[in-house]
């Protein structure tokens, strides 16, 4: 059948990176179902790919996007039935800016009228910072937790999650209206990486106490401050390299990103008892699928039972695609941002 979609044509600027394409989208096989798209997720993931600094991102021009809302309207012959013509929250490997997208029945869970925005912070959002917080390395009330980018769509589930568990938790942002919605979501300290060394703030906030889980998607010169400071029995999560996104010198700038997080050796980790872990979602879902829904299905309901709130950084028409864009990679926005068509 026929479908329309935002195709990634070229890198750089997001007014001339994406174009709206009509194209063919196949019958869905087995257990894949076909969902009619009401609404699509923007993720700094997108961000990255559209900067060329992305590597799992496929060959352009491709579809990006990993989570939709929309109505089942076909399915394969070993899917549920009994999907057909509901309304559901669905994940996806990349695809998501269309109006139509093929996914497997294990990547739905079936909503009511909720907010598609709302929805949306839950399905990649939500699930990561679900999978590193409860999953990976659960959060205990004895913790001192570090959550970089606190107030975007993964750091503002985090807080929430971590002061469910009674844990200690620093907000780090960069933008002083920023302080106060992490607040309200119960940050104990606020750190503005802006305003001075956000280690200093920190060493000042703790009195020279130790965090014990960093939740990182920046990388870079952050790894090494966070290191500083993570006590014995530390966790370091890192999920992301953000930082990379600001160099503008190609391999020289990807060479530097490196050189900033410098050499750690296994048997440093052994004798200081710290932990460095690694986090890739969409690794996850290729070859763990089972994890990915088992966590969709967790945050689906730890929003109905009114324990996580998502918030909401913007919700865009599919004409101001572009914009949406820009914003999140300006860092201007808090929460989710999404597309509706």
């Amino acid at each position: 059948m026929k479908s329309q979609a935002y195709f990634l044509v070229k890198k750089g600027d997001p007014k001339q990176a994406f174009e709206l394409r009509d194209f063919e989208i196949s019958d869905p096989i087995e257990s894949e179902v076909l969902i009619e798209v009401e609404a699509f997720g923007i993720n700094y993931a997108d961000v990255m790919a559209r900067n060329g600094l992305y590597n799992e991102a496929p060959p352009m021009p491709f579809v990006a996007g990993y989570e939709v809302v929309g109505k089942v309207i076909s399915l394969g012959n070993d899917a549920d039935k009994s999907l057909v013509g509901q309304r559901v929250l669905a994940s996806c490997r990349f695809g998501g800016y269309s109006k139509h997208v093929i996914t497997n029945d294990y990547a739905i869970v079936q909503v009511g009228e909720q907010d598609p925005a709302e929805l949306m912070a839950l399905c990649t959002q939500a699930v990561t910072a679900y999978y590193m917080a409860e999953y990976l390395t659960p959060i205990h009330k004895i913790d001192t937790v570090l959550i970089h980018a606190a107030a975007g769509g993964v750091g503002t589930i985090l807080i929430q999650l971590a002061k469910l568990k009674g844990a200690t938790v620093i907000a780090k942002v960069g933008r002083t209206e920023k302080e106060v919605l992490v607040k309200e979501l119960g940050a104990d300290y606020v750190v503005n990486y802006r305003t001075s060394d956000y280690v200093e703030q920190i060493n000042k906030a703790l009195d020279g106490g130790r965090i014990d889980v960093s939740f990182n998607p920046v990388a870079g010169a952050t790894f090494k401050k966070d290191w500083s400071i993570l006590g014995s029995g530390g966790r370091m999560i890192l999920f992301g390299g953000s930082a990379l996104s600001e160099g503008k010198w190609g391999i020289f700038s990807k060479l530097n990103f490196v050189r900033k997080m410098g050499l750690i050796l296994p048997i440093g980790l052994m004798m200081r008892s710290k932990n460095i872990m690694g986090v890739n979602m969409l690794k996850i879902a290729d070859n763990r699928p089972i994890i990915m829904e088992t966590c969709l299905r967790e945050v689906v309901a730890l929003y109905t039972e009114g324990k996580i709130k998502p918030q909401i950084g913007g919700t865009y028409t599919s004409d101001q695609l572009a914009k949406a864009h820009a914003d999140l990679e300006g860092g201007s926005t808090t929460g989710k941002l999404v597309v509706v068509w």
